[in-house]
C-alpha cells in the first residue's frame, strides 16, 4: 500500500494510528517518501487533506483506524462529499473473520459512509489491494470529484503475506465513464441564445475552480463584455477586482448580483449546482430568463431549477469549444442594449450594499477582513470556518486567484477552518495562510493547534469573536423576535493565553486603532502561528440578507442602505 501511495505521487498522509493499521504504520515507519502527518483528531485528519486538496487540486489522502477512527472521519468526509472534493480515505477494519460479529471496534465503515462518499470499498484479498488503490483515485478525481473511503481488514496487510506487486498504469471500469466533451450542438444552441440576450448574466459556480478552469471563464466573459457573478465556491473563479464582477450572489450575495440575476433575460450557469442558498425561493428565481447550464454532472441538471439548454461536461473543455465558436462568428452581443443592462446595474452598484458603520471604540468585523485584505495585498490562502465571519471574508476580502478561498460551503462545518489552513500550508509552507473563524467554530477543532506545533506551520488566525454563534444569533433577531437561545457563549477561554499555552504566539485586540499594528506584527512572524483574538462587535449583522422563502429582489439591507435604496 505504501508503494502505490508513492508511485502514484502522494505528498501526505494525513491520519491517526490505532489497532486496526498498526501494520500499515509500521511500513510507514520503515519508509520517508510518503510523509505521514500525525493529526490530533480524525476528523482534523480529513479537514486536512481537505484543504491540501482545495489548494492544490490534487486528492487528499486520509489514514484512521476502525471505530471510532472512521466514525471520527465521517463528518469530514461529509464535508468534501458537499463541496466536490477530491479525497481517498483509508480506513482500518477488524479481520476479515470477525466482520459482523461486533468485534472491538467495529463498525460498518461500508454502510455508514455509503450515503455521503463518491464510492466506496471493502477490500477483503491483498490481491485486489492495488487495484482497488488505483480505481479509488481515479474515481476520487475524475468527472464530478469526491471522496471514496476504502475499509481495509487488518489481516489483508498482514505483514506476513507477501504477494508481487506492480504499479497499476491505468484502470478501467465498465460501469463509471465520465463525460469527456460536451455536445457541440448543444454549445451551438447555448451561444444562439447567449448572443441574443439584451439583460444576460454568467453565474459561476465552484465546479469551475475544480476543473481548473479559470482562464477559459476569463476569455467567454471578457469576449462578450457580460455581467459575472461567483457563488461562495466559485470565487476567484473570475477575478473579485475586476469590472465586470459584480460580486458574490445568494443568501449574503451584493444587491447589483441579485438584482442582476432577478432581472435578466439570458443566465448561463457554469458549473453550478443552483443550490438553495443561491436559488432562494424556486418560484421566484430569474422570472424573465432562459436558462443555459453547463455542468460535469448530468443530475444536477433540472434537479433545482428547469433549464433550457444542458450542456453536459468537463467546463474547461466546454468554455474552450465555445471560445472557438465565439471567435469564430462575425456575430456579437448588441451594444446598446448590452451598455443599457450596464447603466442599470451601476444603479443598483450606487447602492454600495456593503456599507458598515465605522466605530473609533468598537471593532466591525468588516474592518478587519478589509485591513486584512490590504496587508496581505490580496495575495494570501484565506480559510473559514462557519458564519458571519465566513459572510464577512467571502465579501470583504476579493479573490483574484482561484483555490484561494478554502470554506465549507455545502455541509457548512464548524471546525473546519484551522485544519484546512494547516492543509494548504504543507502543500505551500512559504504562502501566506490565514484562518478566518469565530470564537464558536473555532474550538471544535482547537486540538490541532498542536498539531500545527509539531510541524512548525506559521497559520494566522483570525478569530472574529462576538460572544455568540453570531448567525444564529442574527437569525434569531430576525425571525425569532430576538430570542437569543443558547446563541451567547459564556465561559470563553483567554484564546491568546491558550494559543501561547500551546507554544504558539497569541493577541488580543480590543481598539480599531490596534488591528491594522496586530495584523503586521503577526504577518511579520513569517515562522510562528499567531492566533489573533479581535474583541467585535457583537450586534454586528451580515448585509444583504436573503430570508428563506424570498426572491432575489426581496433582499433585506442595513438601514443605511435601505435608505439609498428608497431615495
Amino acid at each position: 500500500m505504501l508503494q502505490f501511495l508513492k508511485d502514484e505521487g502522494v505528498e501526505f498522509l494525513f491520519g491517526y494510528p490505532g489497532g486496526a493499521v498498526l501494520h500499515i504504520y509500521d511500513a510507514i515507519y520503515k519508509q520517508d517518501d510518503v510523509k505521514h502527518i500525525l493529526v490530533r483528531h480524525e476528523q482534523g485528519a480529513t479537514h486536512m487533506a481537505d484543504g491540501y486538496a482545495r489548494a492544490t487540486g490534487k486528492p487528499g489522502v486520509v489514514l484512521v483506524t476502525s471505530g471510532p477512527g472512521a466514525t471520527n472521519a465521517v463528518t469530514g468526509i461529509a464535508t468534501a462529499h458537499m463541496d466536490s472534493i477530491p479525497l481517498v480515505v483509508i480506513t482500518g477494519q477488524v479481520p476479515t473473520h470477525a466482520i459482523g460479529m461486533d468485534a472491538f471496534q467495529e463498525v460498518d465503515c461500508v454502510g455508514i459512509t455509503r450515503p455521503c462518499v463518491k464510492h466506496n470499498y471493502l477490500v477483503k484479498d491483498v490481491h485486489d489491494l492495488a487495484i482497488t488503490l488505483k480505481k479509488a483515485f481515479h474515481v476520487a478525481t475524475s468527472g464530478r470529484p469526491g471522496p471514496v473511503v476504502i475499509d481495509i481488514p487488518k489481516d489483508v496487510t498482514h505483514p506476513d503475506i507477501k504477494i508481487p506487486y506492480e504499479y497499476p498504469q491505468e484502470v478501467r471500469m465498465r460501469s463509471y465513464s465520465p463525460v469527456q466533451k460536451g455536445h457541440t450542438g448543444q454549445m451551438k444552441k447555448a451561444l444562439e441564445l447567449i448572443l441574443s440576450a439584451e439583460r444576460p448574466m454568467i453565474y459561476t459556480g465552484g465546479g469551475v475552480v475544480l476543473d481548473d478552469a479559470s482562464e477559459e471563464l476569463r476569455t467567454f466573459a471578457r469576449s462578450l463584455g457580460y455581467p459575472t457573478t461567483n457563488t461562495l465556491m466559485g470565487l476567484g473563479a473570475f477575478p473579485g477586482t475586476d469590472s465586470q464582477f459584480v460580486g458574490m450572489l445568494g443568501m449574503h450575495g451584493t444587491y447589483e448580483a441579485n438584482m442582476a440575476m432577478h432581472h435578466c433575460d439570458v443566465l448561463i450557469g457554469i458549473g453550478a449546482r443552483f443550490d438553495d442558498r443561491v436559488v432562494g425561493d424556486v418560484k421566484k428565481f430569474c422570472p424573465h430568463a432562459k436558462i443555459v447550464h453547463i455542468d460535469i454532472d448530468p443530475s444536477s441538471i433540472s434537479k433545482t431549477v428547469k433549464v433550457d439548454v444542458p450542456i453536459v461536461g468537463p467546463v474547461g473543455s466546454v468554455l474552450r469549444e465555445m471560445n472557438a465558436m465565439i471567435n469564430a462568428t462575425n456575430r456579437r452581443p448588441d451594444a446598446q442594449a448590452l451598455e443599457a443592462w450596464w447603466n442599470r446595474i451601476r444603479e443598483w452598484q450606487s447602492i454600495d450594499c456593503l456599507r458598515y458603520e465605522q466605530s473609533d471604540t468598537c471593532i466591525k468585523p468588516q474592518f478587519v477582513l478589509q485591513k486584512l485584505y490590504e496587508i496581505t495585498e490580496g495575495d494570501a490562502f484565506i480559510t473559514s470556518d462557519v458564519g458571519q465571519h465566513q459572510m464577512w471574508a467571502a465579501q470583504f476580502y476579493p479573490f483574484d486567484k482561484p483555490r484561494r478561498w478554502i470554506n465549507s460551503g455545502g455541509l457548512g462545518t464548524m471546525g473546519f477552518g484551522l485544519p484546512a489552513a494547516m492543509g494548504v500550508q504543507f502543500a505551500y509552507p512559504d504562502a501566506k495562510v490565514a484562518c478566518v473563524t469565530g470564537e464558536g467554530s473555532i474550538v471544535m477543532c482547537i486540538q490541532e493547534l498542536s498539531t500545527a506545533k509539531q510541524y512548525g506551520l506559521p497559520v494566522k488566525v483570525v478569530n472574529l469573536n462576538n460572544r455568540y454563534l453570531g448567525m444564529v444569533r442574527q437569525w434569531q433577531e430576525f425571525m425569532y423576535e430576538s430570542r437569543e437561545s443558547h446563541s451567547y457563549l459564556d465561559s470563553l477561554p483567554d484564546f491568546a493565553a491558550l494559543a501561547e499555552s500551546f507554544g504558539h504566539v497569541g493577541m488580543t485586540i480590543e481598539s480599531p486603532g490596534d488591528v491594522e499594528s496586530a495584523l503586521e506584527e503577526a504577518f511579520a512572524m513569517e515562522d510562528r502561528l499567531v492566533f489573533m483574538d479581535f474583541i467585535t462587535d457583537p450586534t454586528e449583522n451580515v448585509f444583504p440578507m436573503m430570508m428563506q422563502g424570498k426572491g432575489h429582489h426581496e433582499m433585506l439591507l442595513s438601514e443605511m442602505c435601505r435608505d439609498r435604496e428608497l431615495a
